[in-house]
Parts: structure tokens; C-alpha cells; sequence
């Protein structure tokens, strides 16, 4: 499942998941545009992936530090517990999906 995430229901989302990795990216990113179907391959597979705009929420960009895009963070019942900052392969993220 994929969900667009904004201020108003980032924290809502990242703790009502037991497991969410997070996607902060920019239309304007080449290899956020790269990355996109591979996040999309995983959420049709079942796993829970959330879309940061960082263009549109910029308080989300600034509050996870968030200075490279895409930045992919993984988050475990609201905490986060991993960080991938570049176009990341589907092998290894389905890895630290089922690892988690």
C-alpha cells in the first residue's frame, strides 16, 4: 500500500503502521522519478510505503533532517530505525523490510 503523506497525517501514519519506509523525494529529482516504480513494485507486493513531497512539506523535510533526496527512512511503530540517503536497489529494500 502507498500513501501520500503530508503534516497532517505523517505522525498518525508512521504509528498506526507496525512497519512503513518513508519516501522523501521531489518531482524534480531524477533518481526520485528512478526510484518511484521500485516503491511501487513493493507496495503492490503488500508493504506499506509512505510518499514525502518535500516541495510541499517542507516541515516534514526539515523535522527528519532531510538534506538528500530521495532519502528513504524505514519506521517501526512510529520510531525510526533505518536510513538510506540515494537510489536504492528493490533487492535491498525488500531485504530491510522482511530483516525489520
Amino acid at each position: 500500500m502507498e500513501i501520500t503523506l503530508n503534516s497532517s497525517n505523517f505522525n498518525e501514519t508512521i504509528k498506526s503502521e507496525e512497519k512503513i519506509l518513508v519516501d522523501f523525494w521531489a518531482t524534480w529529482c531524477g533518481p526520485c522519478m528512478r526510484q518511484a516504480p521500485i516503491l511501487e513494485e513493493l507496495a503492490g507486493e503488500g508493504y506499506h510505503i509512505g510518499k514525502v513531497d518535500v516541495d510541499q512539506a517542507p516541515d516534514l523535510a526539515g523535522t527528519y533532517r532531510v538534506m538528500s533526496i530521495p532519502t528513504l527512512i524505514l519506521f517501526k511503530n512510529g520510531e525510526e530505525v533505518k536510513r538510506f540517503i540515494g537510489l536504492q536497489t528493490k533487492d535491498t529494500l525488500k531485504a530491510l523490510l522482511d530483516a525489520e
